[in-house]
């Protein structure tokens, strides 16, 4: 063999390629399939899970044709999806192209597990280098971006994958590799191969995650929750990386390490359903890694060797390889689609992540044990399979990685504090639902939704995404205010990356944020109070998105939404708006007005907002107190979010 670590490169590569292709297919099924909540929660998991039930018959090629060319034909389509991808983002091309590049992936994940039994290594190194990539893009995925530059670094991608899957199999050529046929030594890999997917979703969903890395870093005090942090604050992302490529790379003695790494896996995935994010992923970062290394195979064992006398077909070893990775990749859909489904269905969820954190742990900890073997030949005279890293080369590997890690950190800080400006008596206001930065046609396009809201002096946002693995990992709401050029309060609403925002070119000298009772709603809600500086005057500020039960007015939160708000604004002139879910006809709208606030759009009725291509409802809303005065009501047309956004100006008296 002449490269005897190109299987670790080209898996590395391929599972980097993999990811950004789920980063798009994952959002597209909710916003082109799902059609804002339009499809059935059932239907869109059926859709969801049906393309992972279909890798299952992956295993089946790969016995029948053999892993070689099973493996390069779906590299193939999988970088030809991720062209295509960028090519043309938006509307069903890029649902399907999605769709077919995730098929493409999973049997190409299959084919590569039929003939690299110790993945370990490739596995570790293609999750930490696309959390890497994705820090050092801000999490704005390439194919979002467009422009040559988007396009130089997909082509250098996808061409270095292929390269490695083509000169990998060379290398093969002629060579006996466990697994494959004639190979006279099997490996057992399979337990690896199972984690593939779950370690997927627990890297995607909180260790190896930028977004909530940014996330964490603007969690505020008890006194002012949500303030965005200066320069540094994301920081901890690179020694999450750190901790990741460490424990995976470098074994630690056995027996201490299987109650280690899934006690802090454990602890990981219980800290972040509770929103404690910084320990959540750096306790998950290190877990994960070490338990993939515990589940690393030793080379040319008895047990190994017995094994495979009694199958003397190799191609059937590496099958039921293949046949791990596919189920746990199928394990990786049904804790995705379980832990997002609550949001539409109403049940805790926060069993999902933890579930999969249990599963990864039990597996991990059960492993024989078995020490590691020097990397070469076999005692039979066959290929290492799955060739152990050279010492250099991991940690030429972990100091690279956690030095781009570190990189991103320092390159995308956000705007933290605001001039403070002469007193000013008018004040534009924008109220938008942006239903977490992707517009009708599918795609996350945050410079439309910018467009909107250029202009305004303070923004209250509504479905603000700070990480959802559901929507490809992306910190919508820095991403905006970095093009906005506004420092920004976060107030978490169904879980702790998922909510609502002010933003304010005016000082933000407090804030206060309440949990609102869900009264049968799925999905959490909350009011985020924040008092600016309008140059020796303050004015009250109200963020909310109410969530009403099915087929019911959301009455009873709007109660307690007015009631924080008059509590909060003491006396001081208050702005309350947001996706308020209610028709001004409506009860719960009538408890905002009962409570003596005004209807600032009412002149400018009807003025609906939804859904952006057809408005027939009108649901945003803002509301100020007595004495202050509104005008210049608009709700301009456009495409960027399932709702048309609102703006005024505010006079105070």
């Amino acid at each position: 063999m002449r490269h005897r670590h190109l299987s670790t490169l080209t898996l590395a590569l391929g599972v980097a390629v993999l990811l950004d292709v789920l980063r798009i297919w994952l959002p597209s099924v909710i916003t082109l399939f799902g059609r804002a909540a339009e499809t059935p929660a059932e239907l869109l998991g059926a859709f969801a899970l049906g393309w992972f039930l279909l890798a299952l018959a992956a295993p089946t090629l790969v016995r029948r044709i053999g892993a070689a060319p099973v493996g390069l034909v779906a590299a193939g389509v999988l970088a030809g999806a991720r062209l295509a991808l960028t090519a043309q983002p938006g509307g069903p091309a890029q649902l399907w192209s999605a769709c077919a590049g995730l098929l493409a992936g999973l049997i190409w994940l299959a084919a590569v597990a039929a003939s690299v039994p110790r993945p370990v290594a490739g596995l570790a190194l293609g999750l930490a280098g696309n959390a890497a990539g994705h820090a050092l893009l801000g999490t704005e995925d390439l194919v979002w971006r467009g422009g040559v530059l988007a396009w130089g670094l997909s082509v250098l991608l996808v061409l270095a994958f292929l390269a490695a899957s083509v000169a990998a199999r060379r290398d093969r050529t002629g060579a006996p590799v466990a697994g494959e046929a004639g190979s006279p030594a099997s490996v057992p890999g399979r337990r690896t191969w199972l984690l593939c997917g779950p370690a997927l979703l627990l890297a995607g969903q909180v260790a190896l995650a930028p977004a909530v890395w940014s996330a964490a870093a603007g969690t505020g005090s008890p006194d002012f929750p949500g303030l965005a942090r200066p320069a540094g604050g994301s920081l901890p992302g690179a020694l999450a990386v750190l901790l990741f490529l460490t424990a995976a790379l470098f074994r630690a003695p056995v027996r201490p390490a299987r109650l280690l790494w899934p006690s802090a896996l454990l602890a990981g995935s219980v800290l972040f359903v509770t929103g404690r994010l910084v320990p959540a992923y750096l306790l998950t970062a290190v877990g994960l890694g070490g338990c993939l290394a515990l589940t690393d195979t030793a080379a040319g064992d008895g047990r190994a060797a017995a094994t495979d006398e009694r199958d003397t077909d190799g191609r059937r070893a590496g099958a039921r390889r293949g046949r791990a990775a596919a189920l746990g990749m199928l394990v990786f859909a049904v804790a995705t689609v379980a832990y997002y489904a609550a949001y539409d269905l109403g049940y805790p969820n926060g069993w999902a992540p933890v579930a999969t954190a249990v599963l990864v742990a039990l597996v991990a900890a059960t492993a024989p044990l078995r020490p590691a073997p020097a990397p070469g030949p076999t005692p039979s005279g066959g290929a290492s399979p799955g060739p152990v890293l050279p010492a250099t080369a991991r940690v030429a590997a972990l100091a690279g990685l956690t030095a781009l890690a570190g990189l991103a950190a320092v390159l995308h800080v956000p705007a933290t504090t605001a001039r403070a400006t002469t007193a000013t008596a008018a004040v534009r206001v924008a109220a938008y639902n942006i239903r977490m930065g992707f517009g009708l046609d599918g795609r996350l396009d945050l410079d439309a939704v910018a467009r909107e809201l250029r202009g305004a002096d303070v923004v209250l946002l509504s479905e603000v995404d700070r990480g959802w693995w559901l929507n490809g990992g992306h910190d919508t709401l820095a991403l905006l205010a970095g093009r906005l050029g506004m420092p920004y309060v976060f107030a978490p609403a169904a879980d702790p990356v998922w909510g609502d925002a002010v933003l304010s070119r005016f000082p933000m000298r407090s804030g206060q944020t309440r949990r609102l009772t869900a009264h049968g709603a799925p999905t959490g809600a909350q009011a985020l109070g924040v008092t600016l500086d309008l140059g020796g005057r303050e004015l009250a500020v109200v963020a909310t998105h109410l969530q009403p039960p099915p087929g019911r007015d959301p009455v009873e939160q709007a109660g307690e939404v007015a009631a924080f708000a008059r509590r909060y604004a003491n006396g001081r002139p208050l702005v309350l708006g947001g996706d308020l879910n209610t028709e001004p006809d409506d009860p719960a709208f009538a408890e905002f007005t009962r409570t003596g606030l005004v209807d600032a759009l009412a002149a400018a009725r009807p003025l609906r907002t939804s859904p952006a291509d057809d408005p027939r409802s009108q649901i945003d809303h803002v509301l100020v107190s007595p004495g202050l005065t509104a005008g210049e009501v608009r709700a301009p047309r456009t495409e960027a979010s399932d709702h048309l956004p609102v703006t005024l100006t505010v006079t105070l008296p």
